[in-house]
């Protein structure tokens, strides 16, 4: 069928497909305890995906809040904004902690919620990383807001890229739970003390505070990073270290490779400074486009697989590139706006119909743990037999 996007040898490699993980984090063994306390307040009959799905759309919405706020990453919004923003991500952070827990505790765990779950991680860490920016109205100086972003994505894609290549998640001492700390901090200070902190220059330093923020998120990025392509490089798993998919290690490199260049000359290269004008939606544009990309990262791990090369996802970049190409005979900015339609709805629509292929091979519902589908099957064989039953029944007595 025209709507499968995977084959059934890709889906008997993902139901034999074992989550495998190592590491923890500074805080991770204090949160731990929080997090068990909070799981056991769940009704078991809440899916763990629809844990995932409320903490998403929470992180998300609290973001837009700020995007429509601070459009430019410039302006100021009120207290309670930010304050959203720093509760909404907390949410996020511990409902994205107890999904896997609500899993193994109702005995429902399965590849579908490994992947569930970081498919919504991909989303969150554009959402996230834009509305750190606003909050720090680092639109004021745009390269660096700019790079923020896409660091932040490039090392949420490398953290999937060196599993992709060694077949397991690692996990640094400072990863995900104290980065998300200290951006919720961001929010704090952000409603407290409004925007004469982050502008403050430092006089050793001649920098503004969320400069040096930019500067410190560079430093962690190069350790982090420098983990991931040590493993990149020297952790193959597969025949000669190639991949889990017998694949080259180099290759998933030119899929965010790609993107980022697209981004940052599509950015320079704008008559209309259609970046600089539009911050918040630009990098929402192409982060759609990278999450779309890690998905199916993530989808090539689990099911050992190769990445295609041609993707949907490039659809709305070219528009912008190819706009520009010939002069731009379309405004830009009404560009822009197309292209993030195109290519959120890209990603929703692969998102769906993995989930749909996965559930139907599986025999399982995506937010539903209390009925299986082979359930549901032989609950509708048992109907029809008993109004046939029922209606021969009426046929004897008359």
């Amino acid at each position: 069928m025209a709507s499968e996007v995977l084959t059934a040898v890709q889906l008997k490699r993902l139901s034999e497909h074992k989550y495998s993980a190592q590491g923890s984090s500074i805080l991770e063994p204090v949160m731990q305890i929080f997090w068990r306390w909070l799981v056991e307040k769940v009704p078991e009959t809440i899916a763990p995906n629809s844990i995932t799905s409320i903490g998403l759309l929470i992180n998300v919405l609290t973001s837009l809040v700020l995007y429509l706020y601070c459009p430019t990453g410039t302006e100021q919004a009120p207290m309670w904004v930010y304050l959203n923003c720093a509760i909404g991500l907390f949410a996020y952070q511990a409902l994205d902690a107890i999904d896997g827990k609500q899993a193994r505790r109702t005995n429902t765990s399965s590849p579908l919620g490994e992947l569930f779950d970081h498919g919504c991680d991909s989303i969150s860490t554009v959402f996230v990383s834009i509305a750190t920016g606003c909050a720090m109205q680092l639109g004021t100086h745009p390269g660096w807001f700019i790079y923020l972003c896409c660091v932040g994505k490039f090392l949420f894609y490398c953290a999937h890229w060196q599993a992709y290549v060694s077949g397991t998640l690692r996990f640094g001492k400072f990863d995900v739970t104290e980065t998300q700390f200290i951006i919720i901090s961001i929010y704090m200070l952000a409603a407290l003390t409004g925007p004469w902190f982050w502008s403050y220059s430092l006089p050793v330093f001649n920098l503004e505070i969320k400069q040096m923020m930019v500067v410190f998120s560079t430093l962690a990025a190069i350790v982090a990073g420098g983990a991931y392509f040590k493993v990149i490089f020297t952790g193959g798993c597969g025949k000669n270290g190639s991949t889990v998919a017998g694949t080259s290690i180099i290759a998933p490199g030119l899929h965010i490779g790609t993107i980022l260049l697209l981004e940052i000359m599509i950015m320079l290269k704008s008559p209309s400074h259609v970046y600089e004008n539009n911050p918040c939606l630009y990098i929402l544009t192409f982060g759609m486009v990278i999450a779309k990309v890690t998905n199916k990262l993530v989808v090539a791990h689990m099911t050992k697989s190769e990445m295609s090369y041609l993707d949907t996802a490039m659809i709305g970049p070219g528009l912008l590139f190819f706009n520009q190409y010939f002069d731009t005979p379309v405004d830009e900015y009404y560009l822009l706006w197309i292209a993030m339609i195109i290519s959120t709805l890209d990603l929703a629509r692969y998102g769906t119909l993995v989930c749909q292929q996965i559930c139907a091979h599986l025999g399982i519902y995506c937010f539903d743990i209390t009925t299986t589908k082979t359930d549901t099957k032989e609950h509708k064989i048992k109907t029809r037999s008993q109004t046939a039953k029922q209606r021969a029944s009426v046929s004897s007595k008359q």
